[in-house]
């Protein structure tokens, strides 16, 4: 088991916790590079249906380690940064944060990664750069994609934090869950155990279809739900559906 980076099956949920709580789990390119990984292993994996990303300690993760930043080692940290950054639009198996505590900076480019984010009423949020002189460069696209232009401006540039209420009013966050440890691997198990089927072509759906014509996008949509419908999973599940009864998915390793 990585010292920065803790790894746990439960069941067809992969729960993986940043661990530097010493550094609020902030983000080193070695951090980068194993969350990276971890998440590419678990994407090929048909026996994970979901993975649970959390964080050790009182913080979620306060964004960029600062400390790591030389003129040596920017060109690594950006590369790092890039394909951490990136990971949401390549995965096909749902990737659900549970946030509690503080998510700053490339915290929140993290989270805008992220199919379901989850918060407890004491997390926090904010994109902090500007209080270094900085602006949050490489996260920018990924949060404006998940809040839009506008919000992840006003974001940028008052370095304001927000509290998780704030955060679900604006789309960083999809629920706020009082109960929060026990509700967030509930979550995360219902979405694990769903078609592996439905949910890697819906993933895959969007991916194909962000940013083209809606006639390119619904001829997409007409063939992937074709495709859905020949699979044996939705065949099951249509017959549980008249049965009334649980499916038990055949795609499920």
């Amino acid at each position: 088991m990585s010292e920065i980076l803790q790894s746990e099956r439960q069941g067809r949920v992969l729960r993986v916790t940043l661990h530097r709580p010493e550094k609020r789990n902030a983000l080193n390119a070695a951090l980068c590079r194993e969350l990276v990984e971890v998440f590419e292993n678990a994407n090929l994996d048909p026996s994970i249906g979901a993975i649970l990303l959390m964080g050790s300690g009182k913080a979620f993760c306060a964004g960029m380690d600062i400390s790591e930043i030389s003129a040596g080692t920017n060109d690594e940290i950006a590369e790092a940064n890039e394909k951490l950054f990136t990971i949401g639009a390549r995965l096909d198996i749902p990737l659900i944060a549970a946030v509690d505590g503080g998510a700053f900076g490339g915290g929140v480019g993290l989270l805008a990664n992220c199919h379901i984010v989850l918060a407890s009423e004491r997390a926090e949020f904010g994109l902090t750069e500007i209080r270094l002189g900085l602006w949050p460069f490489l996260i920018y696209r990924t949060v404006t994609a998940a809040i839009g232009e506008r919000r992840a401006t006003e974001l940028s540039l008052t370095g304001r934090i927000i509290d998780a209420r704030e955060a679900r009013e604006i789309g960083i966050v999809h629920q706020v869950i009082p109960n929060f440890a026990v509700t967030a691997m509930g979550i995360a198990e219902s979405v694990a155990n769903f078609s592996p089927t439905a949910v890697r072509k819906g993933l895959g759906f969007v991916r194909e279809t962000r940013d083209i014509d809606w006639k390119m996008a619904g001829e997409i949509g007409r063939r992937t739900r074709n495709e859905v419908f020949a699979a044996a999973d939705f065949q099951e599940g249509l017959r549980a559906f008249l049965e009334k009864r649980s499916p038990k998915w055949p795609s499920i390793a």
